[in-house]
């Protein structure tokens, strides 16, 4: 048995980890840092997840090039450019880098995250002028968080103590960033996470694996895949304490909560709505067509507009390409029945009470096919008019 904690100050409360960011002039509408560090005084296990967007920025190939299962002390994250799509200069930009942080540092394979305007080369002066300002012994969670933030309204930061019942214990702490190009393919974001735990390195890749896939690999904003996607944990392993059940529970509960935050900072969105679907023929049916609720356009503007028009639902379900019948079909807005094969048209009262439940701040959409066992349950948001704003005027 364990039991598990919230603890306020995010990445600060992990052993043996120290983080800090600065500004150095890529933002310049902010008093918030656009460079940052995570490091570790000891050398660090690390598992990551990437982007499944062919166009892979130079950040993940420079990290590819090291080979498997290789330790590391420090990451370094820049926010405002994404150094993607700029060929091997790309890599090449990232080892001169690191060369000048090496003298301000002892680094053992350190890594690189980056996000921003796609297409540019990072500005090695700017970013190199953030060595001399870091405080490496700091540990600041909040300037860390604040300085890997694009369009995000607010930092995302979480952190989690276990105790077990033998008396031992150990954290888990994480920062994220994320808030458009939000797509089920581990979505646009970054995401650090960070734990004392004596964690083995399979389990690390297993764990990681089953937490992605149930958090950050189930939320939609507008249904675009970054370049730049990134879930990296890293364990230094110093509080010498470990359980798996603890550590899996602790760990999808911060994914979980922090792809829920993402969905909350959705560009623009007001709602943040959960798409259950269930009766599917398979599980995987069941994921084709919750997935295809939480991505589409269609029905993220009926969410904005407040509309329970169920036959953007229903049509969606439809064209997601599984087995279906209308005849079979029940729809929910949380428990009012929306639509069903003897109530297909909404009356004025149940219609009323729709409109009710669409001006939540969240609700869930249940869809009912009757043709089996399988389930799967997605998020996404609405899309509204500061989307198209925030999006047409990102680059200025």
């Amino acid at each position: 048995m364990f039991n598990l904690f919230s603890l306020k100050g995010g990445l600060d409360n992990v052993q043996g980890f120290y983080s800090d960011g600065v500004n150095v002039g890529m933002k310049t509408d902010s008093n918030d840092g656009d460079v940052a560090f995570i490091r570790s005084h000891t050398l660090c296990d690390v598992s990551s997840r990437f982007t499944t967007n062919k166009f892979q920025a130079s950040p993940i190939k420079h990290y590819q090039k090291y080979p498997k299962d290789f330790k590391t002390n420090f990451i370094l994250i820049n926010s405002k450019n994404a150094n993607a799509m700029t060929g091997e200069q790309g890599v090449k930009d990232i080892e001169a880098i690191f060369e000048k942080l090496d003298r301000f540092h002892t680094l053992e394979n350190p890594i690189m995250s980056s996000t921003g305007v796609i297409g540019y080369r990072l500005n090695q002066e700017k970013i190199t002028s953030a060595f001399d300002k870091f405080d490496y012994n700091a540990k600041n969670s909040d300037k860390t968080a604040r300085s890997i933030m694009t369009t995000d309204k607010f930092k995302k930061e979480l952190c989690f103590r276990v105790e077990l019942d033998s008396g031992e214990s150990f954290n888990i702490g994480a920062i994220c960033k994320g808030a458009g190009m939000i797509n089920p393919a581990m979505a646009t974001m970054l995401c650090f996470i960070i734990t004392d735990a004596d964690i083995p390195k399979d389990d690390m890749e297993e764990l990681l694996s089953e937490a992605t896939e149930g958090s950050f690999n189930r939320i939609s904003v507008d249904g675009d895949t970054s370049t730049n996607d990134t879930i990296m944990l890293l364990a230094n392993k110093v509080s010498g304490a470990y359980n798996k059940e603890a550590f899996r529970e602790a760990l999808n509960k911060i994914t979980f909560e922090l792809a829920m935050m993402i969905l909350k900072d959705g560009e623009g969105s007001n709602k943040v709505v959960v798409f259950e679907v269930k009766g599917a023929k398979s599980n995987e049916e069941a994921r084709k067509a919750s997935m295809a609720l939480s991505n589409s356009l269609l029905v993220k503007t009926a969410l904005f507009g407040e509309d329970p028009n169920w036959g953007r639902i229903a049509s969606t379900i439809g064209a997601s390409g599984i087995e279906c019948d209308e005849k079979r079909l029940t729809i929910y807005y949380d428990n009012l029945l929306i639509y069903s094969d003897e109530q297909r048209e909404l009356d004025k009262e149940r219609e009323d009470k729709a409109y009710k439940i669409m001006k939540n701040s969240s609700f869930k959409v249940t869809c009912d096919l009757g043709l089996g066992e399988g389930n799967y349950t997605s998020y996404g948001c609405d899309l509204s008019y500061e989307y198209v704003k925030i999006n047409a005027e990102y680059r200025t």
